[in-house]
């Protein structure tokens, strides 16, 4: 049985990843803090803490790879549409090809951030409420960098 003092910490700590929302990295530096400071007090923070913080690291793993991807693609379409010719100045050919390419890239890569992030906010929200009833919660899909 997990003390209310437990769970109301895990319930801010989980929360604290919306912070993101009005400070850069608030999502990693203000779970980390109260993960850090209350650890050693009690394994059910310890146990939701790190779930936390590893869910958010994943997340950001996993718009990185996001990014990887589509800049290569959007970058190479673009210089596609530049036709290089070291005599005359480079003309600018975009075609609908060219522009297909962009866009297709930018929309599925756009709704796949969308949705990554749509489940990130409610899966906190879930987090937090099983928290708060004193149950331990394990995010979906994500890599324990913290054991």
């Amino acid at each position: 049985m997990e003390t209310t003092a437990d769970k109301n910490i895990t319930t801010v700590l989980q929360l604290s990843a919306f912070t993101q929302y009005f400070f850069p990295f608030g999502n990693f530096i203000f779970p980390a803090i109260l993960w850090s400071l209350k650890k050693d007090q009690s394994k059910f923070v310890d146990f939701n803490g790190r779930q936390a913080i590893n869910f958010q690291l994943s997340v950001l793993l996993y718009t990185l790879f996001l990014a990887m991807v589509a800049v290569p693609v959007i970058v190479y379409a673009v210089i596609n549409g530049i036709e290089m010719n070291f005599v005359t100045p480079a003309k600018w050919d975009f075609n609908i090809q060219n522009m297909a390419g962009i866009v297709a890239t930018t929309g599925i890569l756009g709704l796949t951030f969308l949705g990554l992030k749509v489940t990130e906010f409610f899966l906190i929200i879930y987090a937090s409420v099983k928290n708060s009833n004193g149950e331990n919660f394990k995010y979906p899909l994500t890599i324990n960098f913290i054991k």
